[in-house]
């Protein structure tokens, strides 16, 4: 993966402070990055120790993390991806960090990130029922489905396939923003999870970035689904589709056909649904592909 030298871009690209240490060791440094500290966000954590660091581990949300090293040319800068889920409380959150040196602990940090409240839009709609309440004889399935779907991104493998910068996945700009409630005829669903982009029938998508494709088969409320493992806890998810070209156990690369938009599925048109889920947590794919190619393009 090439990645940028991210301690000269703190200031210049994010418009925050100089990194904070808080409880950190004397030659430690943690710069945690996004485009704002809100639920929905990815966050890019690095950290500069002293050479004699082998191993960095991190705990937030409640989720434990292992950083990698060699951010840019330094050797002794390690990085990680972490998400903000989409129903993280506003409050201060700290990241607690170990350092390792020959298998044993070398030092322990802290730092504290504030996660600041964002007031997600409300729509409310009037549909035919059929859109809103399924029938009793498909409730079997839609259970089977939720728990196949979420024992996927419950799967957390070692290797990351991902590197660089991600593709949007058609030229469309976004249409629905991510995090909308919605009203469907007075009843309350679940939040946007993901993000939909205007594009009409056959438009052929493309993956984002490498991957394996884990999933590519009919849904009930997706319709015709395909999810790709970007590998270490990153997915993902198109919806929708109008056919998939990829089958499970497919490698796919960065700008690699994976389907072509459709309406299948419980929606009312053509449009391409893409959420994205790393480690469980419900994150935009907007900031992702922000975060990542502002520092692909430095």
């Amino acid at each position: 993966m090439r990645v940028i030298p991210l301690l000269l871009l703190t200031v210049t690209l994010f418009g925050q402070p100089p990194p904070a240490t808080d409880g950190s060791p004397e030659g430690v440094r943690i710069t945690p990055l996004a485009r704002a500290f809100q639920p929905g966000e990815v966050m890019l954590v690095t950290l500069t120790a002293p050479r004699t660091v082998d191993r960095v581990a991190l705990r937030v949300f409640r989720q434990n993390f292992r950083l990698e090293s060699g951010l840019g040319e330094v050797p002794t800068n390690w990085w990680v991806l972490v998400g903000i889920d989409l129903n993280t409380k506003p409050g201060a959150y700290l990241l607690r960090f170990e350092l390792y040196a020959q298998n044993r602990i070398f030092a322990a940090a802290d730092h504290r990130i504030t996660v600041k409240k964002k007031n997600f839009p409300t729509r409310r709609l009037n549909l035919p029922e059929k859109f809103v309440t399924p029938p009793k004889a498909s409730l079997s399935r839609i259970k089977r489905e939720s728990r196949l779907v979420s024992g996927i991104f419950g799967e957390t493998g070692s290797r990351r396939h991902w590197s660089g910068f991600f593709l949007r996945p058609v030229p469309g700009r976004a249409n629905s923003s991510f995090g909308k409630r919605s009203i469907l005829n007075g009843k309350p669903r679940s939040p946007h999870s993901g993000t939909d982009f205007r594009a009409s029938r056959g438009t052929p998508v493309k993956s984002p970035n490498a991957g394996v494709a884990v999933l590519a088969r009919n849904l009930y409320y997706a319709g015709n689904t395909v999810i790709l493992d970007h590998g270490q806890g990153l997915y993902s998810y198109f919806a929708h589709l109008d056919d998939f070209t990829v089958k499970k156990g497919d490698l796919v690369e960065r700008g690699d056909l994976i389907g072509h938009v459709g309406s299948t599925g419980r929606v009312t048109g053509p449009h391409l649904h893409w959420s994205v889920r790393l480690r469980k947590a419900r994150v935009d794919p907007l900031s992702l592909m922000e975060i990542l190619a502002r520092f692909e393009a430095s």
